[in-house]
């Protein structure tokens, strides 16, 4: 009988997020991966395929339900499957700064990276290449300063990870971000955040993300 969770998988994308928290919750799951096209773009099979109305990676069904958006997918696994609330818990003082971390995953690192990419996919081939360093250096300020403060937060930090000795729901939506920003070097040029570097490899070095790689393929 097939896994009741299928997870539909884009290559080098937010999907890896949801593999990793699958595998922390030790949940049997159905893979169905796609390659981009050219790098970029996830072919229209995929998008037709995806439990999502735009199209969007990584969404999942389980049973009867779909979810799209890595947050609320990660969200909706800890409240259903967590049992002991070791990923998300539910006491206030330890839950708002996992929660906090959830969101700044996208809404503070992504947003500020992905500024740099959509520029560099789309500053005009004919205008000046000074131009399009002016305006990564413009948006680089935000990726910066984003980096100083997980830098600071992980120097004090009562543990390895984001919020303490185990992997919480925080690591898994934050290490995408930051992995991809720093793979695509989106405004970190002459930066140094050893802290940051060493939080990367302790949740590279996790058994469940190490099978989470494994089982999708996943690569940036």
């Amino acid at each position: 009988m097939a896994p009741p969770i299928t997870l539909y998988f884009l290559q080098a994308s937010r999907s890896i997020r949801t593999a990793w928290l699958l595998e922390e919750l030790n949940l049997d799951y159905d893979v169905k991966f796609w390659e981009r096209e050219n790098g970029k773009a996830a072919p229209q099979a995929a998008k037709d395929a995806a439990a999502s109305p735009l199209g969007k990676f990584p969404s999942i069904r389980d049973g009867d339900v779909a979810v799209h958006e890595s947050g609320a997918i990660t969200q909706y696994l800890c409240e259903t499957y967590d049992k002991s609330h070791r990923l998300l818990p539910t006491d206030p003082v330890s839950r708002v700064p996992c929660l906090q971390y959830i969101h700044a995953a996208e809404a503070t690192f992504l947003l500020h990276g992905l500024a740099v990419i959509y520029v560099r996919w789309n500053y005009p081939t004919t205008s000046p290449p000074a131009g399009l360093a002016h305006m990564e250096g413009g948006m680089a300020k935000n990726v910066r300063n984003d980096f100083d403060w997980l830098e600071a937060e992980l120097r004090k930090a009562d543990g390895k990870f984001l919020c303490g000795n185990e992997v919480t729901a925080a690591d898994c939506m934050m290490h995408f971000s930051i992995d991809l920003i720093m793979k695509r070097r989106l405004g970190i040029e002459g930066g140094k955040w050893p802290n940051v570097e060493q939080w990367l490899k302790d949740c590279e070095g996790t058994e469940a993300y190490k099978r989470a790689v494994e089982n999708t393929g996943h690569k940036m």
